[in-house]
């Protein structure tokens, strides 16, 4: 009975306008991802490693505070042509609009939220809303069209949440592990320390989540644990994997 709530409710949004159909474009110019989509292997549940056998791992960053560490993360990937996902909220591509488009210029874009809110406390409505703003926002600041691609704020899914978010196109692409670099020397945490939660979370399809801002006081640890990450992954073997690989025409 959820479940049929939840459609009624998103089925209810359609015909209202205020949830525009894949490739369409609502009256706020928001739109859904109308490129590549999702294959079936990436929906119904949150994803936290790719299915896949092969020796790859996905590296991924999220943007929600401040854009301390882009430079330093966009260099050291270009400088060994590597691929990454990062995951913008609306709210970062509304403040940082010329870092967004910096990056949407080499790498893919996901959706982040708008506001950064637990999902798991809106209604389909508000988490309707809160993708469909990210994207218009991440749309105008990078100039690009945004991956199908979703991440949940704080990785507080719900099978419900889920369902809502791939219904409107988008796959829930979580992570197998989080550095916990965006804590800070503050917070305990090293470099290192970082890096290591990386590589002992290396399996066949691992994704690993990093963050882009510092913690206030502009250390920024996942890009320092970045080459660290990227010799350890490569000295066992694996390839470094771009997501959009992932998507089917």
């Amino acid at each position: 009975m959820v479940d049929i709530g939840r459609r009624a409710a998103l089925a209810a949004l359609l015909a209202a306008g205020l949830v525009p159909c894949p490739g369409a474009r609502a009256a706020n110019g928001a739109t859904v991802p109308s490129g590549p989509r999702p294959p079936a292997s990436l929906l119904g549940s949150e994803i936290r490693r790719l299915p896949t056998s092969r020796k790859v791992v996905a590296l991924t960053f999220n943007a929600a505070w401040d854009e301390a560490g882009i430079d330093t993360v966009l260099a050291e990937l270009r400088r060994r042509g590597l691929p990454a996902t990062f995951f913008p909220t609306g709210a970062f591509a509304d403040a940082h609009p010329g870092a967004v488009r910096t990056i949407g210029a080499a790498h893919g874009l996901g959706n982040h939220s708008y506001s950064h809110p637990y999902f798991r406390d809106l209604s389909t409505a508000q988490r309707v809303q809160e993708v469909r703003r990210a994207d218009a926002a991440i749309r105008t600041a990078s100039g690009t069209e945004p991956l199908p691609f979703f991440r949940f704020p704080y990785s507080a899914t719900t099978r419900a949440s889920v369902a809502d978010v791939n219904d409107l196109g988008y796959a829930a692409i979580e992570f197998t592990a989080d550095t916990n670099g965006y804590l800070g020397p503050q917070g305990g945490m090293s470099a290192e320390a970082a890096a290591e939660r990386a590589i002992d979370a290396l399996t066949p399809g691992a994704i690993i989540q990093m963050h882009v801002g510092s913690n206030g006081d502009g250390i920024v640890l996942d890009a320092e644990a970045l080459p660290l990450i990227i010799d350890a992954a490569e000295s066992e073997g694996y390839t470094i994997v771009d997501l959009r690989d992932f998507l089917v025409a």
